[in-house]
């Protein structure tokens, strides 16, 4: 008698999940749905930045994301605060989410009959010209949250007509599309971050970023100045400077820095040696790729090949090789 060996089993895929600022419909969402990894994996809504980190520090999540930058209301204070004080977290990817909102009311509802409007304040603000001219006679009803303002609407806690509200929640909940289309800016445009732990940084592509926190060794004239010039002497462009209390004594601040490069090119791998020097410290929050895709363009004389070779001659001047006239 013959007897076959049972034939080995691929193991299962492993689940991943991700954590975002929940419920299903917000823009924090659609961000997600753009990162190819993450489909077929859980999704776990959060209540907020800190939730969404905590989940990733304490193994609940593999990964996060979360919203960085906005092109009309700047940087997200809360995201960059929580980076720059929650260790052992990297950035290892972008994604960009077009600001658009709708507003919605119950089902069978009229634009005509709206008075009364509930919205998140930043989405209220960024709607206002709008609603003026639209809605000139309505009153708002703040919301704490894009999604929230809706929610309120589907479960009946919410005295509102209508509510402002991303396009997504249309997806998961039954409500009357009454306008599109209605933010004041049509360029507006969200900037998320995918965070994990801290992992090496991908590959770089020649379209990365670099991201990272620094503060200044001391208040004096110029600080600022000495710190940029870790930059600017090596031809690279930043693409985001704000700064943000330290919050330990008035005056003192840190500052974060979207930097255009990868920290495996020459010029900024010796820019971050330089800022090591200059400060005390430095938050390397990630080098990944842009979500733009655009090509970082920079002088020859930035090119890695110059460092390289500005290296070697220093090398063959210490070791006492002879010097080659050209």
């Amino acid at each position: 008698m013959t007897s076959e060996a049972p034939a080995a089993q691929a193991p299962a895929p492993v689940r991943r999940t991700y954590s975002y600022l929940g419920p299903a419909g917000t823009f924090t969402e659609a961000a997600l749905a753009q990162v190819p990894e993450a489909r077929g994996h859980d999704w776990r809504p959060v209540r907020n930045v800190g939730e969404a980190l905590a989940d990733v520090v304490d193994g609940r999540s593999d990964a996060a994301m979360i919203a960085i930058e906005n092109s009309v209301d700047g940087g997200v204070s809360t995201a960059q605060d929580a980076l720059a004080t929650v260790p052992g977290l990297r950035i290892v990817g972008e994604y960009l989410v077009p600001v658009e909102f709708v507003l919605v009311g119950r089902p069978g509802a009229r634009i005509d009959g709206v008075s009364l409007i509930a919205a998140h304040p930043v989405a209220y603000a960024q709607c206002l010209q709008w609603l003026s001219r639209t809605l000139p006679a309505h009153a708002h009803v703040p919301a704490s949250s894009n999604v929230a303002s809706a929610m309120g609407l589907v479960d009946g806690t919410s005295d509102a007509d209508a509510a402002i509200a991303p396009p997504g929640i249309l997806e998961h909940h039954e409500l009357e599309l009454l306008a599109s289309n209605i933010g004041d800016n049509p360029h507006a445009v969200t900037r998320f971050v995918l965070v994990s732990r801290t992992v090496a940084p991908p590959p770089p592509t020649g379209a990365d970023k670099t991201s990272l926190i620094v503060e200044l060794p001391d208040d004096h004239p110029g600080a600022l100045l000495e710190m940029l010039e870790q930059f600017a002497t090596r031809g690279i462009n930043l693409s985001l400077l704000a700064s943000r209390p330290i919050g330990d004594a008035l005056g003192r601040y840190r500052f974060v820095i979207d930097a255009d490069g990868h920290i495996e090119d020459e010029r900024m791998a010796d820019a971050l040696l330089g800022l090591r020097r200059f400060s005390p410290k430095v938050i390397f929050l990630g080098s990944y790729p842009r979500a733009d895709r655009a090509v970082v363009h920079y002088p020859e004389r930035y090119s890695d090949d110059v460092f390289v070779e500005a290296r070697d001659w220093l090398r063959g001047l210490i070791s006492g090789e002879p010097e080659v006239q050209e």
